[in-house]
């Protein structure tokens, strides 16, 4: 097995990180950021793997996560805000959409709750776990798995356009995670009008968590569904997004 060389890999400090650790493979970054984050430290600590063998995304599924195959990586934050924690997986998938769209081919749109998809095809996952001490938040554990190629085991995926590398990609998707983590509130409504605009799911029939005609999010994050022919729309705050024509792909 291959792994990039100490050198190939940017500096904490040109990430505008605290620190940053590579392994060759771990169970997971997730739970290593959050064992680290438990011994005290510091905001800004990214965990970078070339493997994951317990890799996970929401709801306990499995993420592919082989050598080669992508960017698999947990970075912590010791945010204060907690009504600006319950946005942070949308404004990440902003921050990481923008990131993203010069270094792929098509465009680089977005599926409530988590994911970022370029055209048709998810590119990225994230995973964003937060841990509290009494009523005050402590800790975010913000995981982020990025597909450089196809994985073998789901064609429809989709990766970053040939030649960009590992260094590349760090560098312009790690800083828009961090910038994301220090926003404050509830989202703006600049961050509304650049959801609508690449929302995956608007105006589309979904099936799951509702069913009904998806038309947007709220300043909370809350997905917005027009069920039956009441123009009324139900907020919805959890679960896993399904539209009709793809029944089982969330």
């Amino acid at each position: 097995m291959t792994h990039l060389q100490r050198d190939d890999w940017p500096t904490a400090s040109a990430l505008g990180l605290s620190q940053l650790i590579h392994h060759a493979a771990v169970a997971s970054t997730m739970d290593e950021v959050h064992r680290l984050a438990a011994s005290g430290a510091p905001a800004g600590l990214l965990v970078v793997a070339d493997q994951q063998t317990n890799g996970r995304g929401r709801a306990g599924r499995t993420w592919s996560s082989r050598p080669g195959d992508g960017v698999w990586m947990t970075l912590l934050e010791r945010p204060s805000d907690s009504a600006a924690s319950g946005v942070l997986a949308l404004r990440l998938g902003l921050g990481i959409a923008r990131a993203l769209q010069p270094l792929v081919d098509g465009e680089v749109r977005l599926k409530w709750p988590n994911d970022v998809y370029v055209n048709d095809g998810k590119i990225a996952g994230i995973l964003v776990e937060a841990r509290w001490r009494d009523a005050a938040l402590d800790w975010v554990a913000i995981g982020v798995g990025l597909n450089m190629r196809v994985p073998a085991d789901f064609e429809r995926a989709r990766a970053v356009r040939h030649g960009v590398t590992r260094r590349t990609l760090l560098q312009a998707v790690v800083p828009s995670m961090r910038d994301a983590s220090k926003q404050l509130g509830v989202l703006t409504q600049h961050e509304l009008l650049e959801w609508r605009a690449r929302d995956l799911a608007r105006d589309r029939r979904v099936t799951q968590p509702t069913v009904g005609i998806a038309r947007g999010i709220a300043v909370d994050g809350a997905l917005l569904v027009q069920e039956g022919t009441s123009d009324a729309l139900t907020s919805i705050r959890a679960g896993s997004l399904v539209f009709a024509a793809e029944l089982g792909d969330t």
